[in-house]
């Protein structure tokens, strides 16, 4: 579950994006983001733990500063002991907004998981920092993690593999790099095992802006679908054998492209 507000404050943004964002010519993510964070005053701190890559916080601060943060920090969050820093729990609290960098999003459970780190960045975003992570940083911010699957258009009974998210939101399931890896199946898969879940699958350089409403805006050069099995009528989840295809009867689904929007709670899509 989500950490919970305190009486005076408003929840941050929970910011998932699809992986692939525009970085440099036209970083409209990005500099909504920091926007949203204080533009030029923002506090941004980058967290490369699903990246093993020793470069990419380094690179992330150099992106906000260039987009015209005065002020970012990267936690070289390696392990779990690195989690469980006071001082990098500190520079966290210093945030006005947070940035989980790509990779791979088991490496952000495994190590993440469970510690402090994760601990403050959850009550931050209750507090009214804004969340935003692309990729793997994406996937996490679901209770209900994607961490592999089948590709394809139709659904399977093993068609998709889950594991224990950060929980910034616990009503939809989050998939990324969607359209162009060819995912449909696995979220389908997903939202088969409990139509509480609503499915969210993010197009490369597209985001979703989750505000504290529960209600998000489509920014960026892709689309998002989403998945709504809230009125679904019958799923063959139950008596289906290993890698049996579903059926599933009475899904909704919706595609939005930048602008539009979908408010989680009353399971309704707009368009401006």
């Amino acid at each position: 579950m989500p950490s919970p507000t305190i009486k005076g404050t408003t929840r941050g943004y929970v910011i998932p994006i699809g992986g692939g964002e525009e970085k440099f010519e036209n970083p409209e993510i990005l500099a909504k983001f920091v926007a949203l964070s204080g533009g030029t005053d923002a506090v941004i701190t980058v967290i490369p733990t699903a990246s093993q890559l020793d470069d990419t916080g380094q690179r992330y601060q150099k992106i906000f500063e260039e987009i015209g943060v005065k002020k970012t920090y990267s936690l070289p969050i390696t392990e779990r002991s690195d989690a469980q820093n006071a001082d990098y729990v500190k520079t966290l609290e210093k945030s006005t907004g947070i940035f989980i960098t790509g990779g791979n999003q088991l490496r952000l459970s495994t190590i993440l998981g469970g510690t402090p780190i994760a601990k403050t960045i959850r009550q931050l975003n209750a507090q009214g920092v804004n969340y935003a992570g692309t990729s793997a940083g994406a996937a996490i911010v679901s209770q209900h993690m994607i961490t592999g699957g089948t590709t394809g258009i139709v659904p399977t009974e093993d068609g998709v593999n889950l594991a224990p998210g950060m929980g910034l939101i616990n009503t939809i399931v989050v998939d990324q790099h969607f359209n162009e890896r060819n995912r449909l199946s696995r979220l389908l898969s997903a939202v088969s095992y409990n139509p509480f879940l609503i499915g969210v699958g993010l197009d490369e350089d597209t985001a979703a802006f989750i505000d504290h409403n529960n209600e998000f805006t489509v920014v960026g050069s892709g689309a998002i679908t989403v998945v709504d099995p809230s009125d679904i009528e019958y799923s063959s989840m139950a008596e289906a054998r290993r890698g049996d295809a579903l059926t599933l009867l009475n899904l909704k689904v919706h595609i939005l492209a930048a602008g539009g929007r979908f408010n989680i709670g009353e399971r309704k899509a707009y368009v401006n």
